[in-house]
This record gives C-alpha cells, sequence and structure tokens, in this order.
C-alpha cells in the first residue's frame, strides 16, 4: 500500500519510526516493541537509514521483514552520502522486489572531508528524481518546522524544499519539534510557496533528558524554555522525566490534530511504552 493513498482518507494517519538495532538481541527487542505498537494500527512503520549508508544492509532487511512477516506498511529512509547510483539502483530493485511501496529519501549529514560518489547524489531533491525517473514508489520527503541546520537562512530552507517537491515526493514529514507554531508556521509557509502537499508532524516524547538534548543538538531542533525547565525539575529522576515528557507529547498531539494535522509521526527511539500510552489519549 502506498502511504499517500492513506492520507486524507478521514482518521489521523498514525505511525512509528525505528532504527535498525546493532545487536540480535535489540533486534529481537525491537521485533517485540514493532509487535506491541502493532495492535494500535498504524498507517505506516518506517526504518532510518545509517550515517553514510552505514546501516543499508539492516536497514533494507528489517524493512522487509516488518512488511512481510509483521504485516505493517513499511516504509525504509535512504540517503545520498556514500552511495553510488549503482548500489542505490541496487537497493531500491531488492526493496521493490519484496514489494515495499514506500522509501523516505533523504540527502543526509555529510561528514567533515567528505567527498561523494563521482556517480553520486548530493541533495535529495537528485535523489528523488533518480527514483522518479525508474521507479513507482511513493516518495514522502523530510522538511523542518524550524531551519534546516545547513540552510543559509529560512528562505532557502524554503526554495530547497520547493525543489523537492517539484522533483516528484507525495507527501512531507517534519523533523521533530516541541512547540507546535513551529510546524503552523513551517504548513503557513509552504503553503504560501505553492506547497498543497499534506505535511505530518513528527513527535518524538521525552524520556531521556540528556538524550534529547544531544538529539536536538545534532537537529536543530529547540526546546522551549517550559519544557526545559520541567525536565531541569526532574533532575536524575528517568521516571519524572518520562511523565514529563509524555504529557508534553500528549498536548502536541491534540493540539496537532484539533487544527487539522493529516496525522502524527512518531519517533519512537524503538521503544513503545510512551508512544502506546500517548496514542491511548488520542482514540
Amino acid at each position: 500500500m502506498k502511504i499517500a493513498r492513506l492520507l486524507g482518507g478521514g482518521a489521523p494517519l498514525i505511525s512509528f519510526e525505528f532504527f535498525p538495532p546493532k545487536t540480535e538481541q535489540g533486534h529481537a527487542s525491537l521485533l517485540r516493541t514493532i509487535k506491541e505498537l502493532k495492535r494500535l494500527d498504524p498507517g505506516f512503520v518506517s526504518v532510518t537509514w545509517g550515517a553514510g549508508g552505514s546501516t543499508r544492509r539492516r536497514t533494507v532487511e528489517l524493512t522487509i521483514e516488518i512488511h512481510q512477516e509483521i504485516g505493517l506498511v513499511a516504509m525504509a529512509h535512504m540517503t545520498c552520502i556514500g552511495s553510488s547510483r549503482a548500489q542505490i539502483a541496487e537497493t531500491l530493485d531488492r526493496l521493490a522486489r519484496a514489494g515495499i511501496e514506500n522509501v523516505l529519501p533523504l540527502g543526509g549529514d555529510q561528514p567533515e572531508g567528505y567527498q561523494r560518489p563521482a556517480d553520486g547524489f548530493d541533495y535529495a531533491n537528485e535523489l528523488v528524481e533518480f527514483v522518479r525517473s525508474r521507479w513507482d514508489f511513493c516518495l514522502p520527503g523530510a522538511c523542518y518546522p524550524e531551519t534546516h541546520p545547513s540552510a543559509a537562512s529560512p528562505e532557502q530552507d524554503l526554495a530547497n524544499l520547493v525543489r523537492k517537491v517539484e522533483a516528484g515526493v507525495d507527501f512531507l514529514i517534519t523533523q521533530l519539534f516541541f512547540d507546535n507554531t513551529d510546524y503552523f508556521n513551517c504548513v503557513e509557509r509552504a503553503r504560501s510557496a505553492g506547497i498543497g502537499l499534506p505535511i505530518v508532524p513528527g513527535i518524538m516524547p521525552v524520556v531521556s533528558a540528556a538524550n534529547i538534548r544531544r538529539i536536538t543538538a545534532l537537529c536543530g531542533a529547540r526546546i522551549p524554555e517550559a519544557l526545559g525547565a520541567r525536565l531541569d525539575a526532574c533532575g536524575e529522576d528517568d521516571r519524572r522525566t518520562l511523565e514529563v515528557g509524555i504529557a508534553w507529547a500528549t498536548e502536541q498531539c491534540r493540539e496537532l490534530l484539533a487544527h487539522g494535522a493529516p496525522g502524527i509521526h512518531f519517533y519512537t527511539l524503538n521503544r513503545s511504552p510512551a508512544t502506546r500510552r500517548i496514542h491511548e489519549t488520542l482514540i
């Protein structure tokens, strides 16, 4: 099933993101998490692609396993970084043969001193065009409610998003954010630029203060002062931190859906409890 066909069908589309574990124990634990979350009847799940293509094989294998053995609509992420056209084509062919119909083309973070393969790509819009030229995947695109950290300005970030949409993406999923005003402003900017595609907000429930500060530092997301103060008040108490994270994300989701968001894409960090508890309040 192509995800774009599920959007706008009435009920908001709830989805989950996972990353490929590095160990067999982690893999077994993740499969238990996915099976627990399957009970929530998600519209789809996605599997991330490691930096520089480091999880290419595991991403593909996990995506196919989720699709064929667990029975969920599965989407594989794919970045430009470190991959030649031949490698990308081989991966896309394998996904297509396995019945995968959804791929998320991403630019990826270029490490210092990176030199792309001679026949590779630099940007997501180039990867989108390549996929569109030979395959029939549904292609979402990523966007940033706050400016992409490598963009020179919000205007450049929006221009890059327009190029990605013109290349042929079917809908958009946002990077994580903690202030819904950023999402609503993002949608307004996109609409003013002529982008009419559904824009699905990406939500990451806070489960660890240290972890979320590390993640936001990498992706450029902002922790609102009110949330930061609540996390600081928890100190080293992980249980209190989890409760704060769940309460904050729950209010985010309620407001987003009440104001017309087409769904919620949960960044789960391969865990189910927080996501399950938030989901229970939304149905």
